[in-house]
């Protein structure tokens, strides 16, 4: 009989209910409906129009049948009004009435250098950094996602005479450079038409160097961006750029300067320690005297090639010529310090590479001049040498400071990807965000460490929940009741915002409703982001995940919105969604 009680209590504890709509929304419906049973379409525009900001040219007609049609599955419909739960439905659908707006509306016609690009760090890394297999997938799988900068380490095979990329000095299985190559080409544009850029990483000798411009030539044939001048005074726009493949590395001079400042071999390591507090060098995880190869364009390879000396910008060093003319964003690290290298040089524009510990250090005392250098020339952060699993870092610091390439591992996931790919939904998912005005003001040029004033309020009241019980089993959560879910809401940006709050957790409840309103004060508002995590409480252990998403607060439309939850890679789950409403003053 005992058994027989568990089993009804089982089956009845499961039971998903429907929740009813909100006040909030049953209050908007009775006062646009002019407390009728329907609500027409009219009635439909005013409150698109007045209550969740819409323009007045709101097609809402449209609105009211693409909601009657998803709710009822028919092609002609016998009213033309909304009853309150065809209302709640609407607000509630994540593909009628989604938080940010999906298609590109930034301006596209500005430089290069005024926009955050997404960007891929060892692009071609399946898995960690050390003995994962190099292959194009996770590269294709980026482009898929909208990722605009590819990174690609290129190193000679054993015979040396052919191209391979790998995580060098580490055990990682090499791929053909013109597999990834194919890849790029077929991949490039499936989710976004403006440029990819790819950054190589050059460990090659001259006469490889030329091979790899062959390649390039080949694959990408009219596709390539090839600048008419050896230097760029300015970078074109991505509008000018769309459908077209960027390279970007250092030029083959460089690599005869660097010679000509350390010395020869055997004093190169003299040279580069004595750069380390400037440029961040982290130890190889190999061996202790060697330096971790991935260090951008401050690798220096080959030095017993006898290099022509080229100075003058305009002038062609015979090392690979052909090769030298394909890379339209030229990067290098100068001479000097930081203070040097951050110089904004007229009629010339480049790349500057810094890890993540060079550039918070950096940060320190050459804040404005960073944002400065950043107006014109493109900065590129990447991720520490010790991060061995791919993991990623904050990126909050290199945005402030307008660096255009943070670059992250896009195969790994937790909060700091998160961050990332919340950054990118803005602008329609293009991979192009353009930088907001604070950081291109010449006159008063940005100062990330100022303690500035609150310049807006945003406002999030979290309603409900729904979708968990069509995407996970029923015992996912717990073995034997509903799940306990809260919400967790705050904001990622400037130091000053940054706060976490979350929900009371609501028990045994597959549509959990909380109504429950926060107000977060911002300080650069331009670049806030709101993360939404949701989570299930669980007394003896950990909580489990539930879903997340991360939004950029300057592209949050006002209102009642219906925000659509991604999985833990950010992967958007099939049904899950809260219903929100956002107010920014």
């Amino acid at each position: 009989m005992g058994s027989y009680r568990v089993c009804m209590c089982f089956t009845r504890k499961f039971r998903v209910t429907e929740a009813e709509p909100p006040e909030d929304v049953k209050e908007a419906f009775r006062k646009y409906a002019e407390g009728g049973p329907h609500m027409s379409a009219e009635q439909l525009r005013r409150f698109l129009v007045e209550a969740q900001g819409e323009g007045e040219d709101v097609d809402a007609e449209a609105v009211l049948q693409q909601i009657l049609h998803k709710r009822h599955h028919i092609a002609m419909f016998t009213r033309h009004a909304l009853t309150l739960e065809d209302f709640h439905h609407y607000l509630f659908s994540a593909d009628l009435n989604p938080p940010i707006h999906n298609k590109v509306h930034h301006d596209m016609a500005a430089p290069l250098s005024h926009y955050f690009i997404f960007t891929g760090h060892n692009s071609y890394l399946t898995g960690n950094q050390l003995t994962s297999d190099c292959s194009d997938v996770p590269i294709i799988r980026a482009l898929k996602k909208g990722v605009r900068v590819i990174e690609l380490d290129i190193w000679p095979n054993s015979t040396k005479d052919d191209v391979h990329v790998l995580h060098g000095r580490t055990v990682t299985t090499p791929v053909e450079l013109i597999r990834c190559l194919k890849s790029i080409r077929e991949h490039a544009f499936s989710a976004s038409p403006y440029p990819v850029v790819i950054t190589l990483e050059d460990h090659l000798t001259p006469d490889l160097q030329a091979k790899v411009a062959q390649m390039l030539s080949q694959t990408f044939g009219k596709l390539l961006f090839c600048p008419e001048a050896d230097c760029l005074n300015e970078f074109p726009s991505p509008e000018e750029l769309k459908h077209r493949i960027i390279i970007s590395t250092k030029p083959p001079k460089e690599y005869l300067e660097a010679q000509t400042a350390n010395g020869n071999k055997n004093n190169l390591q003299k040279g580069k320690d004595s750069d380390e507090d400037v440029w961040g060098k982290e130890p190889s995880s190999l061996t202790a005297d060697q330096e971790d190869e991935d260090k951008s364009d401050d690798e220096i390879t080959d030095l017993n090639q006898n290099y022509e000396d080229d100075d003058d910008c305009d002038s062609r060093s015979h090392a690979a010529p052909a090769y030298k003319r394909l890379i339209a964003i030229r990067a290098g690290k100068p001479k000097g310090g930081m203070k040097e290298a951050l110089k904004v040089e007229p009629g010339k524009v480049r790349r500057l590479s810094l890890s993540e510990q060079a550039l918070e250090k950096a940060a320190e005392s050459h804040g404005t001049d960073i944002v400065r250098f950043t107006q014109k020339n493109i900065l590129r952060v990447y991720p520490k040498g010790t991060r061995f699993n791919s993991s990623n870092y904050k990126p909050q610091i290199g945005w402030l400071h307008g660096a255009q390439m943070v670059a992250f591992n896009m195969q790994g996931y937790g909060r700091s990807l998160w961050l990332m790919q919340g950054m990118f939904r803005a602008n329609g998912g293009c991979g192009y965000v353009k930088k907001p005005d604070i950081l291109m003001n010449n006159y008063q040029v940005f100062d990330p460490k100022a303690k500035l004033p609150v310049k807006k309020t945003l406002k999030v009241k979290v309603y409900m929940g729904d979708g968990w019980h069509m995407d996970f089993k029923q015992t996912h959560f717990d073995l034997y009741s509903p799940p306990d879910f809260y919400t967790r809401v705050g904001i990622a940006g400037a130091p000053a915002d940054e706060i976490m709050r979350k929900t009371k957790k609501k028990e045994d409840d597959w549509t959990p409703v909380w109504n429950e309103e926060f107000t977060f004060p911002l300080t650069v508002p331009e670049l806030a982001l709101l993360r939404i995590e949701v989570h299930e409480y669980d007394m003896s252990e950990k909580d489990d995940f539930a879903g997340q998403t991360c939004l950029p607060v300057s592209e949050l439309r006002s209102g009642i919105r219906a925000v659509p939850l991604c999985d833990r890679k950010g992967e958007k789950l099939n049904s899950v969604r809260l219903l929100m409403r956002f107010e920014i003053s």
